[in-house]
């Protein structure tokens, strides 16, 4: 049991981990939730167990929404069913590498909440002002399909020629795949899981901007990475400065920190990804992109 914690503590405090860590958050909360339902099942009642549920799902009533509003967040980091979370998760894991690749930890993190955000509130604007929807009646709504979609639409976007081999179908090209999880949301929409669909939507939209103005120079993710930034310092060590003597009875620390890229640097390294593909990148424009990646 200790080692199991060791290793989990190790996936938080080790930087560069940010796509372990996201999968590792989902997990936990989809295990300790199976936990919960045992145990107050067998104890309380499994209406305690439904609470706790209802109060990590997003609801579509904005009264209960202004009673709840953390469940815009902590509504995709949530899943009942073990094929809901195994499927986002994989997804999440075969693209977000890709992100994590080319863009480093920091824009898969915003990639990740910002479509979960932009998910969640589509979701909540459709359901109050489209009639149809308005008409269906109250839902509620769990899982990463938003976030996940939204990293999978940005990495089509920047590498739209890359494929994946997949049984039955060998190489594919991401952009087609990413364009079959959009018809298949948009076919949704009217179906038993709208509401889950139209996240999607909403998180599709996200990723494919999201890039766009990254091309252009313009960071959606600024916030996320401060804040992001101040959880991880939380529980990471600062590295200790070296200390050298240059005379005697005077001391001067230093840390070296590799010159950062400019964003006309960054700007062209992109727009060469847009066009032929991170594969054709040098080591040289592969590293600029990870250090602009860290520093940012």
């Amino acid at each position: 049991m200790n080692t199991i914690f060791n290793d989990i503590r190790t996936a938080f405090t080790r930087q560069g981990n940010a796509l372990n860590q996201l999968i590792l958050i989902n997990i936990l909360v989809f295990v300790s939730l199976i936990l919960l339902e045992v145990i107050m099942t067998f104890t309380l009642g499994d209406q305690y167990y439904l609470w706790v549920v209802r109060e990590l799902s997003l609801p579509s009533d904005p009264g209960m929404f202004i009673r709840r509003p953390w469940t815009l967040f902590t509504y995709f980091f949530t899943h009942r069913g073990f094929l809901h979370i195994i499927f986002n998760m994989l997804n999440l894991y075969w693209f977000g590498q890709l992100i994590r690749e080319y863009l480093g930890d920091k824009k898969l993190v915003s990639l990740y909440i910002l479509g979960g955000l932009a998910g969640g509130l589509l979701y909540l604007l459709v359901y109050n002002f489209v009639p149809f929807f308005i008409i269906r009646g109250s839902a509620v709504m769990i899982g990463a399909s938003a976030s996940v979609l939204a990293i999978t639409v940005a990495a089509a976007t920047l590498l739209p020629d890359f494929s994946f081999n997949l049984i039955l179908f060998g190489p594919v090209k991401i952009k087609w795949i990413a364009l079959f999880l959009i018809l298949l949301s948009i076919s949704g929409a009217v179906g038993q899981n709208a509401g889950g669909n139209i996240a999607h939507l909403g998180g599709a939209i996200l990723g494919y901007v999201f890039v766009r103005q990254l091309q252009r120079g313009n960071d959606l993710g600024r916030p996320i990475h401060s804040f992001w930034s101040f959880i991880t310092n939380l529980f990471t060590r600062r590295p200790k400065m070296k200390v050298t003597y240059n005379n005697p009875g005077t001391a001067t620390a230093y840390r070296t920190v590799p010159n950062k890229p400019s964003q006309t640097e960054i700007d062209i390294i992109l727009d060469k990804i847009s066009q032929s593909g991170y594969e054709s990148l040098s080591k040289e424009e592969k590293q600029k992109l990870f250090q602009a990646s860290q520093k940012e």
